[in-house]
């Protein structure tokens, strides 16, 4: 029975082992040769988020996921792609939070409609409470 225990353990543990041993993407932390092209993909990088750290962009995060990110943007960029095709493609693959620079969407618009809203009822209350003393 406390084989069995081991065994089973064992096969738990040992994808998880094997995510953290795996060799990093090619230009994970290597730079493009071109100068140009790395310019504008340091420029992408800079505003997507790293999804394991979330408070540091990807350019900036030694996680192993901004580094596949980071060789992806790269690859991309050295491909020819524009640099909205790959936010977009990132933002479709993992979703609207990998974004620094927000969208307006179905799910995001009382992000944005709210704070507005607030402003003119302070504004309207402002308003009326100034204009009855004079």
């Amino acid at each position: 029975m406390r084989a069995l225990a081991i065994l089973l353990a064992a096969l738990i543990a040992l994808p998880l082992a094997a995510q953290d041993s795996m060799p990093p993407a090619p230009y994970a932390y290597r730079q493009l040769d071109d100068p140009e092209q790395e310019a504008a993909a340091q420029e992408l990088m800079e505003t997507l988020r790293c999804l394991k750290c979330q408070s540091q962009s990807i350019a900036d995060s030694d996680a192993p996921m901004a580094g596949d990110m980071r060789h992806q943007v790269r690859i991309r960029i050295a491909a020819g792609e524009e640099p909205g095709e790959i936010r977009r493609w990132l933002m479709d693959r993992y979703g609207d939070y990998v974004s620094y620079q927000p969208v307006m969407s179905a799910t995001t618009w009382p992000l944005f409609a709210v704070p507005a809203l607030l402003v003119g009822i302070a504004g309207l209350l402002f308003w009326r409470r100034f204009r009855r003393r004079a």
